[in-house]
């Protein structure tokens, strides 16, 4: 089953179990703009109100998962501006308070941070299937996943520090996903790291054949849909609540917390005009900034 009512997605749920949510912008990389999010967060709800489904696989279209927020499309402008087309999240939220600080901390909060939580915590399990470059943004669609499978193509990187003078993304899951020394290194560089390596961390569960990524991730997702739901669900529960008393939900508070507090900062140090770092601060537009390196072990 399809549903057509979707413009920035697809959501295709056979009759095995498994719902499929595909992020359907491929020529931006499926870069997430406000429209992509709602919507997403509106097929998670279908899939989690759906008791039939045990398990939902998300992916995207095209060779990239997500390249990360959508910085400036014509659709993102287009979605920011007064007017027709303007989308309603932007006028809700915090999207009419004058201040910029306040405006993007309740923006964010609601929309990419509180979201990613919601996400996380979904009553069903989750895979993100992912493939080519995963940067930034995209790893928190990727993180609010129970598991991940990759390609070899998959690379993971989170450069808005080198790019955008910002400490890491909204949803800060960093030190629990690299570990603490290694987050720290790939924040500051801005390096990647490849599926492989991911797999060696014990962030990807499985890597498969780019020709085969599609159709091994739902051959996974049909052996684990076969588990009863109640025990699934404990078992996500059991690990998410582990973290959550080590301190994992406490932790990406704060971290939230500091990155509004950098917003605040750059725009201090702006006098308004800018919420990041930008060439006139002493950075690089991130449409300049070099191309991202793989974080390897015996190169500066």
């Amino acid at each position: 089953m399809v549903n057509e009512k979707y413009n920035w997605l697809t959501y295709d749920a056979p009759e095995d179990g498994v719902a499929v949510i595909t992020l359907n912008r491929p020529r931006q990389r499926n870069a997430q703009h406000r429209g992509l999010l709602v919507e997403l967060g509106e097929a998670f709800e279908r899939a989690e109100s759906d008791d039939e489904i045990r398990v939902v696989v998300l992916r995207g279209a095209g060779s990239t998962f997500s390249s990360g927020h959508d910085m400036g499309s014509a659709d993102d402008r287009r979605e920011r501006e007064p007017g027709p087309g303007q989308h309603p999240t932007y006028r809700l939220n915090g999207g009419t308070m004058p201040g910029a600080v306040e405006n993007t901390w309740l923006q964010e909060w609601h929309y990419y941070f509180a979201n990613t939580r919601r996400w996380r915590d979904l009553r069903k399990v989750t895979i993100a299937s992912v493939s080519g470059p995963v940067y930034s943004a995209g790893l928190m669609l990727m993180w609010a996943c129970d598991l991940i499978v990759a390609d070899e193509t998959a690379e993971f990187a989170d450069v808005v520090a080198t790019r955008m003078g910002m400490a890491g993304v909204e949803y800060f899951a960093h030190p629990w996903e690299f570990g603490a020394r290694r987050a720290k290194e790939l924040l500051l560089t801005g390096d990647s790291l490849t599926a492989d390596e991911g797999y060696r961390i014990g962030m990807v569960s499985k890597i498969f054949p780019a020709e085969r990524l599609a159709e091994d991730t739902l051959a996974f997702a049909r052996r684990i849909a076969k588990v009863p739901s109640a025990a699934s669900l404990m078992i996500k529960e059991a690990v998410n609540q582990t973290q959550d008393h080590q301190g994992f939900y406490t932790s990406l508070n704060a971290a939230f917390t500091l990155h509004e507090l950098n917003h605040a900062h750059w725009a201090a140090m702006s006098r308004g005009a800018s919420l990041i770092q930008t060439p006139e601060l002493g950075g690089t537009h991130w449409t300049d900034a070099e191309p991202v390196r793989p974080a390897e072990r015996d190169r500066p």
